[in-house]
């Protein structure tokens, strides 16, 4: 890559991170889009998204822990099924055609929840539930992991919106939820397919630093309940096209 392009791949980094960490989110879809406009290679975008997760999702869980917003004892059915599915995910090397549709779906999927629900894991709500059945949670789990070892994400993107449709948590509340979530699910899918890390980008020192300086502005910007409407739906639009890029190429 030359140098401009690794000043705007990093800038696009530090956007998504800032966004998606606002309200509990690691990023993965959006570093996903990112690499995708640059025509990154599934081998390297899978394991470079998983990285940024982890940095990303463990600085967005102590900032949330610290504001008492993390809920640990609903994540415990949930992370029981989710954390051995995302490791089988990330041992499975889906065929490229495959991949790219796949990760094209979780890219709208992620532009549909920032352009039409875009505030919604941070406003506050009046009795907000921490409760999650065991038996929904584990198959939850299960699924949300499974889709986050084979798409390079955390799975946030798939839990937030199931713990607010199914009354499991409060809009506020899955953020303290989702942030921990996505960081033990990055971390199994990563071990799930350690062989991956050789495919690192020499760039990634300058993507992590970009994806921590977004985190910090981005969990800073959430807890305060600093509106980013406009730049979540600005987000929106890029998913969609790196989406339909990343499907049709």
């Amino acid at each position: 890559m030359t140098g401009t392009e690794i000043a705007a791949l990093a800038a696009l980094v530090f956007v998504a991170a800032t966004i998606y960490s606002s309200v509990g989110h690691a990023g993965a879809s959006g570093y996903l889009a990112a690499m995708a406009l640059f025509g990154l290679p599934p081998a390297v975008m899978r394991p470079t998204a998983l990285t940024l997760n982890v940095l990303v999702a463990s600085l967005a869980t102590v900032r949330l822990r610290q504001a008492n917003l993390v809920r640990w004892r609903p994540l415990v059915p949930l992370c029981l099924a989710s954390i051995p599915a995302a490791f089988v995910g990330g041992m499975i090397q889906l065929p490229g055609q495959w991949y790219r549709m796949l990760v094209g779906i979780v890219l709208l999927a992620a532009a549909w929840k920032l352009f039409f629900d875009p505030r919604g894991a941070l406003k506050p709500a009046a009795g907000e539930a921490t409760s999650i059945p065991w038996w929904p949670a584990l198959v939850t789990g299960l699924l949300v992991g499974m889709l986050s070892g084979l798409t390079g994400t955390g799975g946030g993107i798939f839990l937030s919106p199931l713990l607010i449709f199914f009354g499991w948590a409060g809009a506020r509340q899955q953020a303290g939820i989702t942030a921990p979530f996505i960081l033990a699910n990055s971390i199994a899918g990563l071990a799930g397919n350690l062989v991956s890390l050789q495919r690192m980008p020499v760039e990634l020192p300058y993507f992590v630093v970009a994806a921590l300086l977004g985190a910090v502005l981005g969990t800073q910007l959430g807890i305060k309940w600093f509106s980013v409407r406009a730049l979540q739906r600005a987000l929106a639009v890029v998913l969609v096209v790196a989406a339909l890029k990343f499907v049709m190429t």
